[in-house]
């Protein structure tokens, strides 16, 4: 029987020792972003549509914002997303 070479470590070992954990947390920051601005979408109750509106934005451009797979958005889109929603963007490191 062999053992778990990962028994007694983190997931973030595992992650970093497949080279995979800045990727991963990028995308789970982001998944953790399109769900407070559908949930502010919620409150608001906004379509997408009407949200890009707001932003003065396309709806497709919208999508590419809420995508959790597209890592590419700059403080400048989220401070408009927020801004539409009611919100204030902050940012914070820890």
């Amino acid at each position: 029987m062999s053992k778990n070479q990962y028994s007694g470590s983190n997931f973030d070992d595992f992650l970093a020792e497949d080279g995979i954990l800045e990727e991963v947390s990028t995308r789970a920051q982001k998944r953790l972003i399109a769900m407070q601005i559908a949930d502010g979408m919620a409150e608001m109750n906004l379509t997408k549509t009407e949200l890009a509106a707001r932003m003065n934005t396309s709806r497709s451009q919208l999508d590419r914002l809420l995508d959790p797979d597209n890592t590419s958005v700059t403080l400048e889109s989220l401070n408009r997303l927020a801004r539409a929603i009611g919100k204030q963007l902050r940012i914070e490191f820890a």
